[in-house]
């Protein structure tokens, strides 16, 4: 019991760890909100190169009231510094990559890199004058915050939140769709520079307070921790500021008992959970995915068991499919267990049967063995090769290729072999009669060829007796003859 109040109440009770757990909090609730946008955004490189510009701000600032006031440290002139600094880095940034062929991720390197070396020889020049100790610019010191940092950090954090919240539907829509955004009179270049802003202000407020590493860390980490578990912005945005938070109070543990660096303890605790959740995540994560893989059925194996069912022509059990298709006993469930939960098959107590979906799949893949059949025999390939290459080439079925592939040789009728092409077309629909023991079910007129008030776009239903078709439209039945029905498409209704 000493022990748990050793390690996690003790440190509750010292000022400097409440200061850094409040602060550190503030600052990570708004990186990690922003870092939802950024990363959708994908300006993740922008965040690092604001915080590292900004040290020729910050120097800049320095020696100006050095120079003009004989002040040293001024608080507000190095943010004010920082601000144009940054605000320059994304004004070339954006110039660079308008005016030239460069792209805005290689003119971000260029500029960046630029403006950071462009600080450091200022610092290095002017060494005299500026005693700024480029280590805490770089790795921080959360664990000694000042009041001011506090304040500054919390009016930056409250302005930037209002403005997200203020324009969110706006950010949102340029995010996932800046053409859409455009289309409709949304102004995406002036909300594109606003949020940039809005990360030049939070990067300067807050690398004074925890360093250039952990800002641009708390930006993207527990953003991109939140959006491996949902697709919903306003989601993602408070999974985001929960992960924040975790990862500043979880790094502050760490950095009393192991007695480390207050950011670099931040930053590996963050880092950890991001790891944590890209293991565990139940939809994106890498055990989901290694699950969804070992359930997998192959599409092939899915088409074959479609083809030998549609060729059986009544119900059948899995076993009797196996004795056609040559899977394992687990791969033949998932395989039977996936056809029903797509419509394709439903089972009658031990057996299972094609629904109409499902013979009008296997007509399609029908109809790409006959046609790739059809089309090797016309290149030359000898007669006893066809089926063998055109049971391979049947499962590369996309209906506008295989339908342009028949159009191309003159749409024959049948195969090398006599058989004969089905009539199932690339939007879905199919000849009626090719399609056997059709229930009684509703579909759509695709096309008709009938004087008996039967048209294409109607809605009927349909149902084969031993006295012919019988297609009743609004509550009337019209009875057409098997040649009307030959010249009948339809598509299954959804």
């Amino acid at each position: 019991m000493e022990t748990l109040y050793t390690l996690f109440i003790d440190p509750l009770t010292k000022i400097y760890f409440l200061k850094a757990l409040a602060g550190g909090s503030i600052v990570a609730v708004v990186c990690a909100v922003t870092g939802c946008l950024v990363i959708l955004q994908r300006m993740a490189f922008l965040g690092d190169a604001l915080s590292h510009a900004m040290i020729a701000g910050v120097g800049a600032g320095y020696l100006f009231m050095k120079l003009v006031f004989g002040v040293e440290a001024a608080a507000g002139a190095m943010l004010v510094g920082s601000l144009i600094s940054a605000f320059i880095t994304v004004f070339m940034i954006g110039f660079v990559a308008k005016v030239s062929r460069i792209k805005e991720d290689a003119s971000i390197g260029i500029m960046y890199t630029g403006v950071f070396a462009g600080g450091v020889v200022l610092v290095s020049v002017f060494g005299k004058y500026i005693h700024i100790d480029l280590m805490h610019f770089i790795m921080g010191d959360i664990l000694g915050i000042s009041d001011f940092d506090m304040v500054v950090s919390a009016i930056v954090s409250a302005a930037v939140l209002s403005v997200i919240i203020l324009f969110f539907r706006y950010f949102k829509l340029t995010s996932f769709d800046p053409v859409m955004a455009a289309s409709i009179g949304i102004p995406v270049l002036l909300f594109k520079y606003l949020f940039t802003g809005c990360v030049s202000l939070i990067v300067v407020s807050a690398v004074s307070m925890v360093g250039v590493i952990l800002v641009v860390g708390l930006l993207i980490t527990p953003a991109a921790t939140a959006y491996l578990l949902t697709d919903r912005l306003e989601k993602m945005m408070a999974l985001a500021a929960l992960f924040g938070f975790t990862s500043i109070l979880g790094g502050l543990y760490l950095s009393v008992w192991l007695n480390s660096a207050g950011g670099g303890a931040i930053m590996l605790f963050s880092t950890v959970q991001f790891l944590a959740v890209l293991v565990l995540a139940p939809r994106y994560g890498l055990l989901a995915d290694w699950l969804r893989r070992r359930n997998m059925v192959p599409q092939q194996v899915i088409e074959d068991i479609i083809a030998s069912m549609y060729k059986s022509g009544r119900a059948v059990t899995a076993e009797h499919i196996a004795g056609y298709v040559k899977v394992k006993a687990k791969v033949m469930r998932n395989a039977m267990k996936y056809l029903a939960e797509e419509g394709y098959a439903k089972p009658e107590g031990s057996e299972y049967v094609l629904t109409d979906k499902g013979k009008t799949e296997a007509l399609r893949l029908k109809k790409a063995h006959r046609v790739w059949e059809t089309y090797l025999h016309y290149m030359g390939v000898p007669e006893n090769e066809l089926h063998a290459k055109a049971h391979v080439l049947e499962h590369f079925n996309d209906h506008n290729a295989i339908d342009y592939i028949h159009g191309k040789m003159g749409y024959p009728a049948t195969d090398p072999h006599g058989a004969v092409i089905p009539p199932v077309y690339a939007d879905g629909s199919f000849c009626l009669t090719a399609v056997y023991g059709f229930s009684d079910k509703e579909v759509e007129i695709v096309s008709v060829d009938t004087d008996k008030g039967i048209s294409a776009g109607d809605i009927v239903r349909i149902t084969h007796t031993d006295d012919g078709w019988q297609v009743q439209k609004d509550g009337e039945t019209a009875v057409l003859t098997d040649e009307e029905v030959e010249t009948m498409t339809v598509r299954l209704l959804s």
